[in-house]
């Protein structure tokens, strides 16, 4: 099949999100002028860059975690595990402006070494980041697309020291999760490598 998307499927559900996955979950932590903080898991979520360590996620409106990471200038994004699933899905909650999703979720706050954000101390991994730029793109017809997309400089990595495994990131012991489509989500269980090709060496 074949469709334009401005014009509709036809499907009993749109497939973009099953097509484009599986997506890393960006597990956002940040902290408001006020001190409270705020937790919240988003699916557009990945790196854009390895030198800069650059990061992004993307807000479909002005959600929380987006308005305060740009008036706050600073993010974590924690890394889901499988075995934080149901606690990572509890703080994607529609709770009022003010509740912490940590104590909703029975989550640990951990202090940063360069952000003033807590980060989650139950999490594999956890990137630090600074905000370095915010956009709001268009659509097609020129016209906003009601998208915030924040992105950020990674200044800070934790590690939980047994998910290393011969000093490499394991992502099976992680069990990593990544959101698919619908309401289907994966963890990463199997890995298998492949060499990139040099052409010299054909």
């Amino acid at each position: 099949m074949f469709y334009d998307p401005r014009e509709g499927h036809g499907l009993p559900h749109d497939p973009f999100k099953a097509i484009v996955a599986p997506r890393p979950i960006g597990w956002i932590s940040t902290r408001r002028e006020d001190g409270a903080v705020n937790l919240a898991p988003y699916s557009f979520f990945n790196a854009i860059s390895s030198d800069p360590h650059l990061v992004w996620f993307s807000s479909e409106g002005a959600k929380d975690s987006a308005t305060i990471a740009r008036q706050s200038g600073e993010f974590c994004a924690n890394l889901v595990g499988r075995a934080l699933a149901e606690r990572m899905n509890e703080t994607a909650i529609d709770a009022p402006r003010g509740v912490n999703e940590f104590e909703l979720a029975g989550l640990t706050e951990a202090p940063c070494r360069q952000v003033s954000c807590p980060r989650v101390a139950e999490a594999a991994a956890v990137l630090e980041c600074k905000v370095v730029q915010v956009l709001e793109p268009d659509d097609l017809e020129g016209n906003p697309a009601g998208v915030i997309v924040v992105m950020g400089q990674v200044v800070g990595v934790h590690i939980d020291d047994a998910m290393l495994k011969d000093g490499l990131f394991d992502i099976t012991r992680a069990q990593t999760l990544s959101r698919l489509g619908y309401m289907d989500y994966a963890a990463v269980t199997e890995t298998f490598a492949m060499r990139r090709p040099r052409w010299g060496d054909a």
